[in-house]
């Protein structure tokens, strides 16, 4: 089970830190990986206070560049993160909407993040009128066609491609996703990329669901046994929030035998 935290645009250097280690030491479970994605100018910080706490929290960046390197003023490139960073998000929906990030731009920056020994999480997810259309599945399917076409299937398996559902529909409006609805959705994006010729790989990413997460609600998401993990948001923020949904996933892992 993987629970990754993303912060988004809160906290300081000053801050960020003692954040983390109260993360850290509440929500240590067998079978459960943890990830903490600060904002850059605390992953320095995150990090050493996650040396000194718990070493087994990884610390992730929220985005990364398309290019290696070049007059991108104001941009982080992959080789940057090195040293301060094992885990990336790469397209979520905020900046898909925010800055109109691409399907084939967000490709590029998978390998980018890749090539620096980067674990990507993937994010995907469609809008409430995509959805009420019937076109939530397909959505999703050309975002991940959009992203993954150029991508070798054992390359990218293999440096650990972690794919984070996002109904968009469901963050931060007042209205919810069901476990069944993330459990269907967690199905066609394996299809999606088994059609891609990835055959047997695809049973073998991780799904995890990202649309407003709290610790009353991610055990429907748990019970479902295609859901991985989770990709929080505003409740990382929040240490009694990341114990109960850390509790739950280690539940879970242990349900599932997995945290042996």
């Amino acid at each position: 089970m993987l629970i990754a935290g993303n912060w988004k645009m809160h906290t300081t250097p000053t801050d960020a830190g003692d954040l983390a280690r109260t993360i850290a030491a509440r929500t240590r479970e067998p079978g459960v990986t943890r990830v903490i994605c600060p904002p850059y100018v605390c992953l320095a910080a995150v990090g050493a206070a996650l040396a000194e706490t718990d070493p087994d929290v990884a610390v992730g960046a929220q985005n990364v560049h398309h290019e290696l390197q070049g007059a991108y003023t104001g941009e982080i490139a992959a080789p940057m993160l090195v040293g301060l960073a094992t885990w990336v998000i790469v397209g979520h929906s905020e900046r898909r909407r925010d800055v109109g990030e691409t399907d084939e731009l967000i490709g590029r920056k998978l390998e980018r993040a890749m090539d620096a020994g980067l674990r990507p999480i993937l994010c995907v997810g469609e809008h409430l009128a995509e959805r009420e259309s019937g076109r939530a599945t397909e959505v999703v399917a050309h975002q991940l066609r959009g992203a993954l076409a150029d991508h070798d299937a054992t390359a990218i398996t293999e440096r650990g491609l972690v794919i984070a559902y996002e109904p968009v529909w469901a963050i931060g409006t007042g209205r919810n996703a069901t476990g069944a609805d993330a459990a269907a959705m967690a199905d066609a994006i394996r299809e999606s990329i088994e059609s891609l010729g990835w055959g047997a790989r695809a049973a073998d990413v991780p799904v995890l669901y990202g649309g407003s997460v709290t610790s009353g609600n991610v055990g429907a998401f748990f019970a479902e046994p295609s859901i991985d993990g989770a990709l929080v948001g505003g409740a990382s923020l929040k240490p009694d929030e990341m114990a109960g949904i850390v509790a739950r996933a280690g539940i879970t892992a242990r349900a599932r035998g997995l945290a042996g």
